[in-house]
């Protein structure tokens, strides 16, 4: 995958910021032990790693996600490879993107979006918004698409083809470009998005995100229940309910992480089988624990390299170019002086 005739990368602060601690639910940035201690021992002391032996067990815990992190594009690799040579789809036109698994009202909004004029009252006239934070729900998928995609989903789990976690913080779900799903369905879904991001989110790059992640997560009561307070690697987020039947587990969003509040206000939002949300990525946000049932989302980071290449959005740092597979983490290399664009332009800044 290229952003014009340019390699995607990643930074190198994935294998050094950002390592969740589940057991204590704290992210933390990790060089060695007398680094964690110093930067994150009293925090997490409050939240009860209170005897050495737990601090060497939340060690422990680290140093073998940084080595899934060192192993992860190798590994990642070596599964796509499989699961495409031996993995026999139940729903096989499912991973190809079609108007026809689109809400018709999400084909009006994309219409209205591409049609001479069109600002962003008038598109806030179709969708829903919630509070001052800028989160925004629409129609995305037909309730047809949904259960076919689901069972699909349900299908490949139940497979013995091998696995990898969505995130550091989901254990349940599938990452579709291991499905072979990002240039058939989701490069086409990102790009059919643009004219809505464009219009909602100028100045994260909304009218040029070149690339994204996209997983599905799966919450049930044996499984992931919830997801801890957190923001994503994204400019903007699309995150749609794709069922089943569940009862809670509604999303709640705070501030946004570039500028806290002292005192932070939360706001409730719940899933609506089908529909999307759509925020920014550095908006803070989690999941309540669902009662009962089983919950499937489907999950897009969108990422604009115009905006990421001037500051990575997890070190809040210039970021370190690293290799990296497929899309990376949205990144691409800077373009040489003579390419510099002369007209100032936030999709022109990469």
């Amino acid at each position: 995958n290229m952003s014009a005739g340019r390699p995607f990368r990643g930074c190198a602060c994935f294998f050094t910021d950002n390592i969740f601690v589940g057991r204590f639910g704290l992210h933390v940035r990790y060089r060695d032990g007398p680094q964690l201690r110093r930067d994150h021992g009293r925090a997490l002391r409050e939240r009860g790693c209170r005897s050495e032996e737990q601090f060497r067990e939340v060690l422990r815990e680290i140093e073998a996600e940084v080595q899934r992190r060192k192993e992860l594009i190798h590994k990642s690799e070596e599964r796509r490879a499989i699961i495409s040579k031996c993995y026999k789809p139940k729903h096989p036109e499912v991973y190809t993107l079609q108007d026809s698994f689109l809400a018709p009202e999400f084909l009006e909004i994309v219409r209205f979006c591409t049609s001479p004029g069109a600002d962003l009252q008038g598109l806030l006239s179709y969708l829903e918004s919630f509070s001052d934070k800028r989160i925004y729900r629409l129609p995305v998928f037909t309730e047809e698409f949904c259960q076919a995609f689901v069972d699909e989903l349900e299908n490949f789990e139940q497979s013995d083809m091998p696995k990898g976690r969505p995130n550091t913080m989901n254990n349940y779900g599938v990452l579709l470009n291991e499905l072979g799903m990002d240039e058939p369905f989701l490069t086409p879904l990102r790009e059919r998005l643009l004219p809505v991001t464009a219009l909602l989110y100028p100045e994260l790059g909304g009218a040029c995100l070149d690339s994204h992640k996209a997983f599905v997560v799966k919450y049930s009561l044996h499984q992931d229940l919830d997801l801890s307070s957190h923001y994503d690697n994204a400019e903007v987020t699309l995150n749609v309910s794709l069922g089943k039947e569940f009862t809670e587990g509604n999303l709640y969003f705070g501030d946004f992480s570039q500028d806290p509040c002292p005192v932070p206000k939360y706001i409730e939002v719940e899933h609506v089988g089908g529909r999307g949300l759509l925020h920014r990525g550095g908006q803070i946000h989690g999941a309540l624990p669902i009662a009962s049932g089983e919950r499937w989302n489907l999950i897009v980071w969108m990422r604009s390299s115009a905006i990421r290449n001037q500051l990575c959005p997890m070190c809040r740092r210039k970021p370190e170019l690293v290799e990296a597979e497929g899309f990376g983490d949205g990144f691409t290399e800077p373009l040489g002086e003579e390419e510099v664009p002369q007209t100032v332009d936030v999709c022109a800044l990469g």
